[in-house]
């Protein structure tokens, strides 16, 4: 049985993903109007990394398995999409992400997928530990995304030069 305060939570947690993936998807077509710096590809996973800091509490602890796991299910099935519909291209000096239809929909999808398993994991393990499952998988699925978004970058600046 879920306690109403928890039911709040949940739905708040919910929203709260789902106003966050629209505003991802409004500053991602908003910002392919602009050139593209190595320091833009990077801060995102940098800046995200503060997130580690909620492991210091005990109620967000999980088993290292599952951190693991959650991680692998970002690294290897959210991150490929992005990364294989991200693609940038060269304008004069400078470097613009081009902009996918694919995109848009393949960042709806994560988020029906990420919304639906986050209530399934929710009536097993705590909501702290729910939460820090997800940071995991978000994670784990932005990295790579970003690493390889370096890569291209540098392979078509260096091409510029």
């Amino acid at each position: 049985m879920i306690h109403p305060t928890q039911a709040g939570l949940q739905a708040t947690s919910t929203v709260g993903s789902a106003l966050f993936a629209v505003m991802v998807i409004l500053y991602r077509i908003k910002g392919a109007a602009k050139p593209v710096t190595l320091r833009k590809i990077i801060i995102p996973p940098l800046a995200m990394s503060s997130g580690f800091l909620m492991f210091l509490f005990p109620m967000t602890r999980i088993p290292w398995l599952w951190a693991v796991g959650a991680w692998a299910a970002g690294a290897l099935f959210f991150s490929y999409p992005l990364i294989r519909t991200s693609r940038f291209v060269p304008s004069g000096r400078e470097i613009y992400l081009e902009r996918s239809k694919a995109f848009v929909v393949i960042l709806l999808v994560l988020l029906a997928i990420r919304l639906l398993l986050h209530s399934y994991v929710e009536r097993y393990v705590t909501l702290p530990q729910t939460g820090a499952l997800f940071f995991l998988l978000a994670y784990g699925m932005l990295l790579p995304w970003r690493l390889a978004m370096a890569a291209q970058f540098r392979r078509l600046e260096a091409a510029l030069r």
